[in-house]
Parts: structure tokens; sequence; C-alpha cells
């Protein structure tokens, strides 16, 4: 596909929306990955977020024998259930996962002696099985201890930041990370209510001082809001952005799934004019540079199909950039809509 890629290229009539879907994990958009993201089948991607390791399948099955896939994540039974899937793409080869965070991109590519690469995905947020799972704490339906570490053997947890932090680094996680307009009702309340030890501990605090109908709400955004900070989420994607426009070839691309705005924003604006503040940059000539071009423009979203099969794929944003020829980056890019 061109760097104009159609934003509308339909599935085929026999792509089934959870093709890919294990008990661990269901990925979202995965035929939209498979097409836009592999440029040469012999080539060399990176599931950055492999999960149970249903894209990474989906990119084994787009590739040709000699392709590879290098899957990384910092959840030790993420691992466990994508090596035991893909054992026979290990055996030939084909697959390597590896622990670790995608913040370390560069380092990982240099371990494992694989730069440049082809291609990068990034399917951020949390997994079905981390959100299912009571006992890793990342849902407020369910009793379970306040964890929230994707990689649950090492690192802060939920439980320290609502008991140990202060009351106002509290509202500005809750306002910064979840974008909660009562982020100081909360944070006072969580203070007061101390200690707390579990999922339902935070849920009772939180809906005793939002009431009806914005209590879910609220508990989204405040849950999403100490996940973000524990597993330093927005951090972590700002460091491989910039990593990647340097470990992947001129053509290769990058692909990235964003379920917030938080997320969103920054892929959005990194891929059109390489800075996270959204601002163009010109050369001395008055020439806008960007080192990536969207391909397409603007954000790919889940087909009706695929929302039904899997309501968590609503919120999705896949952005997909080719990397420019840093000759060739220069050229104008429109602005930022």
């Amino acid at each position: 596909m061109s760097a104009d890629d159609s934003q509308n290229d339909p599935a085929p009539d026999d792509e089934k929306p959870l093709r890919y879907a294990t008990d661990f994990h269901a990925p979202v958009l995965s035929h939209d990955v498979q097409a836009r993201l592999v440029t040469d089948p012999s080539g060399c991607y990176v599931d950055a977020t492999l999960g149970g390791g249903g894209h990474a399948r989906a990119l084994l099955d787009e590739l040709g024998p000699d392709g590879v896939v290098l899957g990384i994540d910092r959840d030790p039974q993420a691992l466990a259930a994508a090596r035991d899937r893909l054992a026979d793409e290990r055996e030939a080869g084909r697959f390597r996962a590896v622990h670790g965070t995608f913040g370390n991109l560069r380092d990982v590519l240099t371990a494992e002696a694989l730069a440049p690469i082809d291609g990068l995905l990034l399917d951020l947020g949390v997994s079905s099985h981390q959100i299912d799972a009571p006992e890793r704490g990342f849902s407020f339906r369910d009793e379970g201890p306040l964890d929230m570490r994707m990689d649950p053997q090492r690192g802060l947890t939920a439980r320290q930041i609502v008991n140990d932090w202060g009351e106002r680094d509290l509202h500005d996680v809750l306002r910064e990370y979840g974008e909660e307009s009562r982020a100081g009702r909360v944070a006072r309340a969580l203070c007061d209510a101390r200690p707390l030890d579990t999922t339902r501990d935070l849920a009772a605090v939180v809906e005793g001082c939002v009431p009806p109908p914005d209590t879910v709400k609220t508990l989204t955004r405040v849950f999403q809001a100490l996940r973000i900070a524990v597993n330093a989420e927005l951090d972590e994607l700002e460091d491989v952005l910039e990593q990647a426009t340097k470990e992947i070839r001129t053509g290769g691309r990058i692909a990235v799934i964003s379920y917030h705005s938080l997320e969103d924003r920054r892929v959005k604006r990194y891929l059109r004019y390489g800075n996270f503040e959204g601002e163009p940059r010109r050369d001395l000539y008055g020439t806008l540079v960007a080192p990536w071009a969207e391909t397409p423009r603007g954000p790919i979203e889940a087909s009706d199909a695929e929302i039904e099969a899997n309501p968590r794929a609503r919120s999705a944003h896949l952005r997909v950039a080719e990397r420019r020829d840093d000759d060739e980056a220069g050229r104008p890019v429109p602005p930022l809509s």
C-alpha cells in the first residue's frame, strides 16, 4: 500500500472480528494492522505490547517464511500465554518473546540484534485478561487488591499511591491522567478514608462522594488515572515514539492503537510533527519538517461488527504512519486539525 492508503478499505467478507481472540485477550483491529503495517513480507516486525499473542499471530500470518516478529511485554503471564500459543513459530525461528517495557525498545533491539526494524505495533492500555482478573486490581467491578501493576513482580502499586501520597499529588494524578473534574473532592475523600486495601475500598469512597449518574464515569477515570501513574504509561509512550523514529527503517511503519484522548493526542501530534506539542517545525527554507507521513491521515476505528463482537473495541483508534527519508521530511505537512 502507498502512503495514501484508503481509510475505509473494507475488511474481507469472511473476516471474523474475533479471529485472533483467546481467553487471554481479544486484539482489536487485527485486519487493519495486518493490511497496513506490513510492507515487507520478509521483514522484522515488533509487537511491543504482546499480550496473549493475538496481534503477533496476525502479523505472522501476513509475513512470509523469512519474516520475523519480536514480542515485548512486561507481564510474565502474557509472555507465557504468547509463547505457548506461538510455540511452533518460536521453534521455526519466526517468533521471539522478550520480557521488558516498550519504553526500552532501543535496548531490546540492540540485545536481540534486530535493528533497524520494518514495523512496530503498540496496542496501548490494559489487556482483557488483566481487566478480568480480580487479583490484578485493574477493575472496580470485582473485589481485588489495589495493585494495577502490568508487571506484578516490580514497581509501585495503586495501594501505595492512594495511602501514601499527599492530597495535592492525588489531585494532580486524577486531574492529569483521569481528566476528572471532581479530582479535588475525590482526592480529599481518599485521604480521609485511609487505609484503603482493595478495589472495593477505593470504589466505595468514589461512590460515596460522586452521585449518580456520574458515578461509573468517575470510577472509570479514577481507575484509569491510577493505572497510568502506576505503570508510567504516558512516559513510556513518549519514550517509544521517539525511539521508533530512529529504530524503524525509511519506508517502514508504525501502528498505534489508543483508547483515550491522553494517548491519542500524543500519538497524533508526534506522527504529524515529530513532537508532542503539536508545533510545526520548519527548516531554513521555511518548509515544514516531519519524520512521519500518516497513512491514512486520521484514525481508523473498529467496524460495527467488531464492536458488537468485542465492545472494548468501541474506543479504539488506530493510527498508522510511514517513516520518511530524512531528505524528504521537509515536504509540507498539513496543519494539525
